[in-house]
């Protein structure tokens, strides 16, 4: 049995992404950049828009900055789902949960200090 030699890959693929395929190369740096832009003008958009619903705001921000994000990752940071991908896909679940961890922790320690903090008239009070 012969073994084929590797094909070689251009400095511009990530390990398991088919080299002739669509995204790799400029024009999918060039349609990255193009989304990039219209999700950060939608975004300055929603934000100073009176069109949409006031409460909602912030909720359409953080589904855009997520959408951005997803921009990022495939077009520019060429994760994929690829078998020889699963390590930097796994490199980055761990981080958002390492991420989410530190965040949730925070805002957990935050809650209960200041459950556990004396009223300020109280300590006022004790000044006095």
């Amino acid at each position: 049995m012969t073994e084929h030699p590797p094909r070689p890959t251009s400095p511009d693929t990530a390990p398991g992404e088919e080299s002739d395929s669509f995204l790799s190369g400029s024009a999918g740096y060039i349609i990255g950049l193009a989304l990039a832009l219209a999700l950060t003008g939608i975004s300055f958009w929603a934000s100073q828009s009176n069109l949409l619903w006031h409460p909602g705001i912030p909720i359409g921000l953080c589904v855009l900055a997520v959408a951005q994000m997803g921009i990022h990752l495939v077009f520019f940071l060429h994760i994929t789902t690829g078998p020889d991908n699963t390590n930097n896909v796994l490199a980055l679940a761990f981080g958002l949960i390492i991420v989410f961890l530190v965040i949730a922790g925070s805002l957990w320690i935050m809650a209960n200090l200041n459950y556990q903090m004396m009223p300020m008239e109280q300590v006022m009070q004790m000044q006095s």
